[in-house]
């Protein structure tokens, strides 16, 4: 007997492999388990039981004219009544040993082929079948692919940072009056979409009672931070290396294509042939010389068993057949080669989200047949918007305020200063430093100053050495007046901030540039006209000349 455990590892997958199995190869699997049992049964019946049994004729072989067996037939009751006579038993004078033999010369020579081999072709076309299916999981090409991509996609899904940003982006709608915050707290807390029109119309009504409840959204430690930095590492190089390529579209297309073919050839021909599985067979051997014997008659004694086997398993082979050509339908009715996170990006506000192509898209597409859950908090390691905001919060959790209160220092105008150089950002603690004076930044890249500045209330100089900076209008509002000293240092002189130019209250400003070679001899700088309280004026560059500007500030200049 043949245990079924001993084909389980043409099937054997990793269990996490389930993502990538939508519902018509879940059917096909279970079809195919129910095929594999029907064959291993034919067979262990086909070994473990006598396979025929053969009885010799005892016409004279010149008198036989139809086949030995159809005198066996069933046949009229009169004619069978008429036919009454009392009979004994015939003797055939054969051994065991010329049973045997018999039975096996007639089993080989006078059986169908179909009949003799069907159970062994049911295991044969189910193990290829079985092969098909699984073959892109193990095929190196396309297996590490797989098994990579389902291992960062496990970490996104479980990674705290993608429920963060998830929550983090649906409360940027509820970040003004009380009771927008108060809105969101209830919705966090009834879950999304769940929240009675009850239940807001009361926190409309007290909103001052909900601002005080603790937030739903817990902050990530260290340790969680840097895991999620690593992701966004991995998913860019994954992302980059798998849609190069559409090696797993294409095989995937192949193997189903094969699996269709070998359907229609299994139809044709055991439609075909499922009726040469007959009880009776008749057997003309020449063995007259060992046996006394030429023609036999003999019982295919698994015949019935088999026929209703071959029914079933024909059966299967059409709903298997089936699906498969619905995977055809859908592999070339929709195009899998890209994917669109639109949906994504309206729910979640991330629209910066980029869609994808190639085998990055096919194993999306796959994913959304098992879980679109998945797809959507991938989605979140391939915002840059949500990557920023990571690297902000490893940033704050590094540079903690006690940490940069270590590093305040007097300067040589005796302002209290921080000097940071070659961060990846600047960290929102700094803001919570409302004794600091001065604010050195050098060889950061893309900085924002958030509204937080305006907590700076004694900010009176600013440097930005190579580190190019973005002021929103209500910071330069705020630093309208109160700004006293700025230096700016960068490649090339236009790359200076324009707001800038319009500090109002500035004494000083201190400018380190090159212009370009072609406007070198101009030497234009943006107007200063704004800067009545101008005293010293800095300008070190290859300038040909005093750019014409200054004399929007001469009459006040005293350096």
């Amino acid at each position: 007997m043949i245990p079924v455990a001993e084909f389980k590892q043409f099937t054997e997958q990793q269990p996490a492999f389930k993502v990538l199995k939508p519902w018509w190869d879940v059917l096909a699997e279970y079809l195919t388990v129910a095929m594999l049992m029907i064959g291993v049964f034919g067979c262990t019946l086909q070994v473990t039981q006598d396979k025929i049994i053969c009885l010799p004729s005892h016409e004279l072989r010149e008198n036989i004219s139809e086949a030995p067996c159809q005198q066996l037939l069933p046949r009229s009751v009169s004619e069978q009544m008429g036919g009454l006579r009392e009979v004994s038993g015939l003797k055939n004078n054969l051994d065991l040993q010329q049973y045997s033999f018999i039975n096996q010369l007639c089993y080989e020579t006078a059986l169908h082929w179909y009949a003799k081999y069907f159970p062994y072709l049911v295991v044969i076309h189910t193990l290829i079948f079985m092969v098909c299916t699984s073959f892109w999981f193990k095929f190196p090409g396309t297996s590490s692919k797989i098994e990579h991509f389902i291992s960062i996609l496990g970490k996104c899904f479980d990674s705290p940072w993608t429920t963060r940003a998830l929550s983090e982006v649906s409360g940027d709608n509820h970040k003004g009056p009380a009771a927008g915050r108060a809105m969101a707290t209830v919705e966090a807390s009834a879950g999304p979409g769940k929240a009675s029109e009850g239940e807001k119309e009361k926190v409309l009504m007290e909103p001052e009672k909900v601002v005080t409840e603790p937030p739903a959204v817990t902050l990530l430690d260290k340790k969680e931070g840097e895991q999620a930095k690593a992701l966004f590492e991995k998913v860019r190089k994954f992302r980059v290396h798998v849609e190069e390529g559409d090696i797993l579209y294409t095989m995937y297309i192949r193997q189903t294509v094969l699996k269709v073919c070998k359907f229609f050839a299994i139809l044709v021909y055991n439609l075909v042939y499922v009726e040469k599985i007959s009880f009776l067979v008749a057997c003309r051997v020449e063995t007259s010389e060992v046996t006394g014997y030429a023609s036999f008659c003999c019982n295919h004694t698994k015949a019935h068993l088999f026929s209703k086997l071959a029914f079933c398993y024909i059966s299967f082979v059409c709903v298997y057949g089936l699906t498969c050509l619905y995977t055809l339908y859908w592999l070339f009715h929709r195009p899998l080669k890209e994917y669109s996170f639109r949906s994504v990006r309206e729910e979640t506000g991330m629209g910066d989200i980029p869609d994808v192509k190639n085998d990055f898209a096919f194993m999306l597409h796959l994913i959304d047949q098992y879980d679109s859950l998945y797809s959507k908090r991938f989605a979140v390691f391939l915002s840059e918007v949500s990557e920023s905001r990571l690297k902000q919060l490893n940033l704050n959790h590094e540079w903690t305020p006690e940490k940069l209160r270590q590093k305040l220092q007097r300067n040589a105008r005796g302002r209290l200063e921080l000097a940071l150089c070659m961060l990846p950002g600047l960290p929102d603690t700094v803001f919570e430093l409302s004794e600091l004076e001065a604010l050195r930044l050098e060889a950061i890249c893309d900085i924002t100053f958030p509204p937080g500045l305006s907590q700076l209330v004694g900010l009176q100089e600013l440097s930005l050495l190579h580190s190019p900076a973005r002021l929103p209008f209500s910071s330069q509002v705020f630093l309208r007046d109160r700004l006293k000293v700025i230096r700016v240092k960068c490649e090339e002189l236009r790359e200076v901030p324009l707001w800038v130019f319009g500090l109002r209250g500035l004494e000083e400003l201190h400018l380190e540039g090159l212009f370009p070679p072609e406007l070198a001899r101009a030497a234009t700088l943006e107007s200063l006209r704004e800067l009545k309280q101008l005293k010293v004026l800095s300008l070190r560059s290859n300038a040909g000349k005093v750019p014409a500007s200054v004399t929007d500030v001469a009459g006040h200049l005293q350096r």
